[in-house]
């Protein structure tokens, strides 16, 4: 019990205040988090539609999220973190209510994107948030227990839902949307603003002029310049295709599923899988692996979620099914917290939004294009062709991803703000570091 204790003391000490309550914060809204991944089941069961059409209004969700992500980014560097936050999850709650009640299909497919749009908005500032108030040692076990955080709501959440949907498909979408407003209620009333400022001599990025004091700032970086950043928009194109292999988990994966006969409740218990295994396993393998480089984290996890993916062709039990579940959620664990810290080590600090909403775009896409691909390839080439499909493009992405950071430091040392907007004082004051410190 000792190394127990000291392990989780080790883990969740020394973040600031505002961590634990934006992590609190992703936790309740992750606990009512139905829709997501129950939408592709209850178009093609409960209101059925084929699996291409289930596979094109997800799709919309992406397209929408993709939109989202950009607009949110800027958003959160512009008007600040928390605004941006109380905004987004307020329309995604409004939205998703909504969506639980149309029966059109133009009607579904319009407000589905529109449901990706405002719920994807809301991440840029939340991860930009993070690693305002995060040291850079620290981020990648912060984002790790973010991560967690979202994965405790998901496994509860997906458990739930497949016997909350037996009672009626209308009460997932109802719940989700409440547990939004609680969200967005624990921001209102807890969070600070992390947006931030300079002194008035220190300038916050290369070629940026100096700041009035006390001022919250916008460098002067762009979306422009974002996208000139080649070794930042190649790890965004490399989280696309690897983004598109995790989509089927919510969209074809459910289809696949039920041609085989089996139940939304045997579904949510298969997907409610992937949350316990990262609640168990997520603390202490980030733990295992910390003495590695992010690009072996990112190139191993990209492999296993890549051949979980593939090993689906020869599921046709629940049994199997949890078992692929269960050697792709391995590789979740060990990329998700790294390819997070990575985005957050190569963007100015006060640029964070865009490059946060950029890299979130890259997931937005794959939203768009993994279902939509991944329903009409099971549409008219088979499930061979999907799983298989699934492990050559992940293989790809990891191999990418090895070469793209072979060797590359962390780039703590950029960072050049040395105050924030928060009140001075309190202990969950954001850490900020100067050049070289």
């Amino acid at each position: 019990m000792t190394a127990v204790g000291r392990a989780v003391r080790e883990t969740v000490s020394g973040l600031p205040r505002q961590f634990w309550w934006l992590w609190t914060s992703t936790l309740v809204n992750r606990l009512g988090g139905f829709v997501v991944t129950f939408l592709a089941l209850y178009l093609t069961v409960q209101r059925g539609y084929s699996a291409s059409y289930a596979g094109l209004v997800a799709a919309l969700y992406g397209l929408g999220g993709a939109a989202g992500a950009v607009v949110g980014g800027v958003l959160a560097d512009r008007i600040g973190r928390r605004p941006t936050l109380l905004v987004t999850q307020l329309g995604a709650a409004v939205t998703t209510a909504v969506l639980g009640l149309v029966v059109n299909p133009l009607a579904i497919a319009a407000v589905a994107a529109l449901v990706g749009l405002t719920s994807n908005a809301s991440r840029p500032a939340l991860s930009a948030m993070i690693a305002d108030l995060v040291r850079p040692e620290d981020r990648v076990r912060a984002f790790s227990l973010n991560y967690w955080a979202i994965n405790i709501g998901f496994g509860v959440s997906a458990a739930a839902a497949g016997f909350i949907a037996a009672e009626g498909y209308l009460w997932l979408f109802l719940i989700d949307a409440l547990s939004t407003v609680l969200c967005a209620v624990v921001v209102y009333v807890k969070a600070q603003e992390t947006l931030p400022v300079t002194d008035a001599v220190t300038p916050v990025a290369a070629g940026a002029g100096p700041s009035p004091k006390g001022k919250s700032v916008d460098t002067g970086v762009r979306l422009a310049d974002v996208l000139r950043d080649r070794r930042f928009m190649a790890l965004v194109g490399l989280t696309f295709l690897l983004g598109s292999v995790m989509q089927q988990a919510s969209s074809t994966l459910a289809v696949d599923m039920g041609a085989h006969g089996l139940s939304a409740r045997q579904f949510g218990l298969v997907a409610a899988i992937n949350g316990l295994v990262i609640v168990v396993l997520q603390i202490p393998v980030t733990r295992m692996v910390r003495r590695y480089g992010n690009a072996a984290l990112l190139g191993v996890g990209s492999l296993l979620m890549a051949w979980g993916f593939g090993l689906t062709v020869l599921a046709g039990s629940v049994g199997f099914y949890a078992l692929t579940v269960v050697v792709w959620t391995l590789g979740e664990i060990v990329h998700a917290p790294a390819s997070m810290s990575v985005v957050a080590d190569l963007a100015p600090a006060t640029a964070r939004g865009r490059y946060q909403g950029m890299y979130t775009l890259s997931w937005s896409a794959a939203a768009f294009a993994g279902p939509l691909v991944g329903g009409v390839t099971l549409d008219q080439l088979g499930r061979g062709a999907v799983w298989f499909g699934c492990a050559v493009v992940g293989t790809a992405a990891g191999a990418g991803y090895y070469l793209l950071l072979r060797g590359r430091r962390p780039a703590a040392a950029t960072e050049t703000v040395t105050a924030l907007a928060v009140t001075p004082g309190r202990s969950d004051r954001p850490a900020a570091r100067r050049s070289g410190g």
